[in-house]
């Protein structure tokens, strides 16, 4: 009997509609849960690319629209974070890497969601290489490829 995984509270919107179908709640509910090792209260936000590259502006002062940011609050005793999503770089992504546009969306949100955890990419190389392998994890239990290798769809 698989693990039983951690309680979400899950607000999902979508300021840009365009991949509303291909998003719905219970996949986006599953691919955050995946990543959780904790309850977690989490929004999950389908930007634009001006709300994308606004909010990357004022919080990470980087002037253009980015896949995916993470606002985390609280990683314990309940994981509490906002995912925000840019749909067209998402999109643009996926196409330009010959990834399937909802494995991308899988990846980012798992990403984003072992952010809220505390997990890092940028502060060492050994802090990259345990991120990039509890993503591949992650979404290998998905049924996903290894997001890192090439050509994965």
């Amino acid at each position: 009997m698989p693990a039983a995984r951690p309680e979400l509270s899950l607000s999902l919107q979508f300021a840009d509609p365009r991949h509303r179908a291909l998003l719905p709640r219970h996949k986006v509910a599953r691919f955050v849960r995946a990543a959780l090792e904790l309850p977690g209260e989490i929004t999950v936000r389908i930007v634009g690319a001006e709300e994308g590259r606004t909010l990357n502006r004022e919080y990470r002062q980087k002037d253009y629209a980015t896949n995916v940011l993470t606002f985390d609050y609280a990683d314990e005793p309940v994981v509490m974070a906002d995912l925000v999503l840019c749909a067209p770089v998402v999109e643009a992504e996926a196409a330009a890497n010959g990834k399937e546009l909802l494995a991308h969306y899988a990846h980012l949100l798992v990403h984003g969601t072992l952010h809220a955890q505390g997990y890092d990419h940028e502060d060492s190389e050994e802090e990259a290489e345990a991120m990039e392998q509890r993503e591949r994890e992650v979404m290998a239990a998905l049924g996903f490829a290894d997001p890192y290798a090439e050509g994965a769809a």
